[in-house]
This record gives C-alpha cells, sequence and structure tokens, in this order.
C-alpha cells in the first residue's frame, strides 16, 4: 500500500511540475501562452487550444504569418496577416490587414504595430481549457491548494519515518571514555589504595 501510495503521489507531483513548465516555466524563453477561446482560426487553432506566441518584430513579420495582437478593452486575437500597409513616410509606421482563417471577410480595422504581442510557434490541442480552469479564480485558489497538498503528501510520509525511528541505545555500563564495555584495569598489578603516608 505504501508502495502504491508514493508512486501516486510521485505522479501527482511529476504532472504538477509538468504543468507549471507548461503554463509559467515557457515564460523564461520569452514565449506566453494564450487559451484559444473562439473558432475564428478553426482548424489551425481549434477551441480549448493552448498557443504558445513568441515576441517577434512587426518588421520580420510577412503576410501569411499568424499573428496575436491586442484590441481595444485589452482582449488578445490571433488572426492571420493577409495584407501589410506600410508608410513610405514612416518606416515604423507598420499595419497589418487580418482574417481569421474560419472567417469570411477581413477584419475591419488594421493591427497597429505598437498592438501586435507576437507570433503563435505552436500549440497544445485541448490544455487551454485547463489553462483557463487554473488561471481563472476563484479556481485558481484551489489549484494552489491541491499543489500544496500534493508536494506534502509527496515528501510528509518520509519525514514522519523519520521522526519515529528510535535514537540509538546507548548501555549504562558502557566506559564514558572509550565507549568499552568493560573498560581496562589499571597497569603494575593492583589498584592503589587510598592511603597517605
Amino acid at each position: 500500500m505504501k508502495k502504491f501510495f508514493s508512486i501516486l503521489t510521485t505522479s501527482l507531483l511529476v504532472i504538477v511540475l509538468l504543468l507549471a513548465v507548461a503554463l509559467v516555466g515557457v515564460r523564461l524563453f520569452g514565449i506566453t501562452p494564450y487559451t484559444v477561446l473562439s473558432g475564428s482560426m478553426e482548424p489551425t487553432y481549434h477551441v480549448g487550444s493552448l498557443i504558445y506566441v513568441k515576441k517577434a518584430d512587426p518588421k520580420d513579420l510577412k503576410v501569411g504569418d499568424p499573428l496575436t495582437y491586442v484590441i481595444e478593452g485589452g482582449t488578445v486575437v490571433t488572426h492571420r496577416i493577409v495584407d501589410i500597409i506600410e508608410n513610405e513616410e514612416d518606416p515604423s509606421d507598420i499595419r497589418f490587414k487580418t482574417k481569421g482563417d474560419n472567417n469570411n471577410t477581413e477584419d475591419g480595422t488594421p493591427v497597429n504595430a505598437k498592438n501586435v504581442l507576437g507570433k503563435p510557434v505552436f500549440t497544445i490541442p485541448l490544455l487551454g481549457y485547463l489553462a483557463h480552469f487554473i488561471q481563472t479564480p476563484p479556481t485558481s485558489y484551489l489549484s494552489i491548494g491541491i499543489c500544496v497538498v500534493i508536494v506534502l503528501l509527496t515528501f510528509l510520509p518520509d519525514l514522519i519515518d523519520k521522526l519515529d525511528e528510535p535514537a540509538p541505545l546507548t548501555k549504562k555500563d558502557d566506559d564514558p571514555l572509550t565507549g568499552d564495555e568493560n573498560p581496562p584495569e589499571q597497569l603494575g598489578g593492583a589498584p592503589p589504595e587510598n592511603k597517605v603516608e
């Protein structure tokens, strides 16, 4: 039973660590995960998928690239670039016409380069549902609690076993200096008498 419990808690801990890497750890490499909430990019990005977006220089983007950007209200959108509008007087003023793969018409307003978050580099189907569940209060607090419990269940049994181990016993007749069970007799025959002449 103890072995089964150990395998179970270790497996759960591995899952938690993998999720931590998939949802947070990738940020160390300049990649941000986003959950796909609409079907406008089907079948490229399915609803419930998690897309990983890497920052990109707007000058390096081209027609046909998927583009993740923010619109008014802070909503994040991923659509495909169908045209690039460049300002000849100001090369930094770049705008992108976009369209969802599953939409019939182009988006009404071109995307300003300053609103570009990056370019999707890969996607994991269905993981977005879990990410959305974990990162949305109040379930985010429940998720943190579950992670803490899993960590405790993984390491607590070993700590309890160490606390329950009995301390090594010492014998009362051991020599306190040498640890010998029977201290050696003094050299030179009989022990000296306790008398003064």
